[in-house]
């Protein structure tokens, strides 16, 4: 017959998990039938041994310095992980809970310690730090190949014509996307050199592969057309192909055609919805280039493109940017140049050469911080000699 005293001593030694009482000092009192099992014990034979005796030597160390000193002060410990010793070497992942028995006086009479399988939960731990690791992995050759692409649109050098500088920067938010702007300057013929500024929709492999598109069509188009808006129909001829393939693409832009000028250089800019270009004189003033109007590129059936012929002299500079400037957020629904601020910027730092002005455009992005969320890129030229 079943006693009840039977029956706690079966749910004692056959819990499903280890079950140690110790002195306040560690020194084992009982220990149940599981424990035992999981060392490859004798129960009897443990009993009388220190239970730190049952860890690793890290966790011996631990549980004399921490474990029991915290447990004896706080009464009670949790999710303690160590990693107990079996008779045979094998090292056995546990989580221990304990609490601490009183006496009427508040002193400790005894220690009770659980001790539960952690090796399924080890795996786990161990399984998913692998797959965190796969992942970082993963993201850093993604973000290296999301830089190294963007890098591969841009242009790896400027090449202005001699008496002409130029100077470039591209800002993007964030270091895993690829952005959608782009900028070029390229001799055409010993006489006449192109350039360009834009700005794609989209961002990712999309926008790449729409941006080399655009970039290649643009220089490939200058070739053969000396007007810069003949240059404009040509690419949006070439992106409604591809948008009645169901793509969709478009993009703003400004191109435009360089040649010398009896007092300094003759530019002749066409625009595809971009906004207009800032123009430094050398008197130290600044001003917005006459180009208004102008639709964007691939998005309409009959677009219209403007243009304007402008001269730059000794000391002047012209700077094309993307709206990442412009549109960049400085409160709850205001943007930095709602109120021609970017104008007064201009004004304030001309006359500026080529290098001057796309270093202060790039002070003034990073201290735009977080309000810049798009792509922002700048390219300046200025005139330094007509000889």
């Amino acid at each position: 017959m079943t006693t009840d005293l039977d029956a706690l001593r079966d749910a004692f030694d056959n819990a499903p998990c280890g079950y140690v009482i110790t002195t306040p000092d560690g020194e084992i009192r009982a220990v149940n039938e599981t424990m035992a099992s999981w060392l490859r014990r004798d129960a009897d034979a443990m009993i009388g041994t220190p239970f730190a005796e049952l860890l690793t030597a890290g966790g011996r160390i631990h549980y004399e310095t921490h474990f029991a000193p915290m447990l004896l002060a706080s009464g009670a410990l949790s999710g303690v992980a160590v990693d107990i010793v079996a008779s045979d070497g094998r090292r056995l992942p546990v989580l221990l809970t304990a609490n601490v028995k009183s006496d009427p006086a508040g002193g400790p009479l005894l220690v009770r310690i659980v001790a539960d399988d952690a090796a399924d939960r080890r795996s786990y731990e161990r399984e998913l730090l692998a797959e965190r690791r796969r992942a970082e992995e993963e993201r850093g050759r993604a973000l290296s190949l999301a830089q190294t692409l963007q890098l591969s649109l841009l242009p790896p050098s400027l090449s202005p014509p001699p008496g002409l500088e130029a100077a470039a920067h591209y800002h993007s938010p964030s270091t895993g996307d690829v952005g959608g702007d782009f900028y070029d300057l390229f001799p055409l013929s010993r006489e006449r050199y192109g350039f360009f500024l834009g700005d794609v929709c989209g961002k990712g492999v999309a926008a790449a592969t729409l941006t080399s598109l655009t970039r290649y069509t643009l220089r490939a188009a200058a070739v053969g057309d000396d007007h810069p808006v003949g240059v404009l129909h040509t690419l949006d001829s070439v992106l409604k192909q591809d948008t009645h393939a169901g793509r969709g693409w478009f993009c703003t832009v400004l191109f435009g055609v360089i040649t010398r000028a009896a007092d300094g250089f003759g530019v002749e800019i066409a625009n595809g919805g971009h906004p207009p270009p800032l123009l430094l004189r050398a008197d130290g003033s600044a001003a917005y280039a006459p180009i208004d109007g102008g639709q964007a590129v691939g998005l309409f059936a009959q677009p219209t493109f403007s243009s304007t012929r402008i001269v730059l002299s000794p000391g002047d500079t012209l700077v094309a940017y993307s709206d990442g400037y412009t549109e960049a957020r400085t409160g709850p629904g205001t943007r930095y140049d709602d109120d021609g601020e970017l104008l007064r910027f201009a004004a304030a730092h001309s006359p500026a050469d080529a290098r001057g002005i796309v270093a202060a455009m790039r002070t003034l992005i990073e201290d735009l911080g977080a309000g810049v969320d798009d792509d922002a890129a700048t390219l300046a030229l200025s005139v330094t000699d007509v000889r």
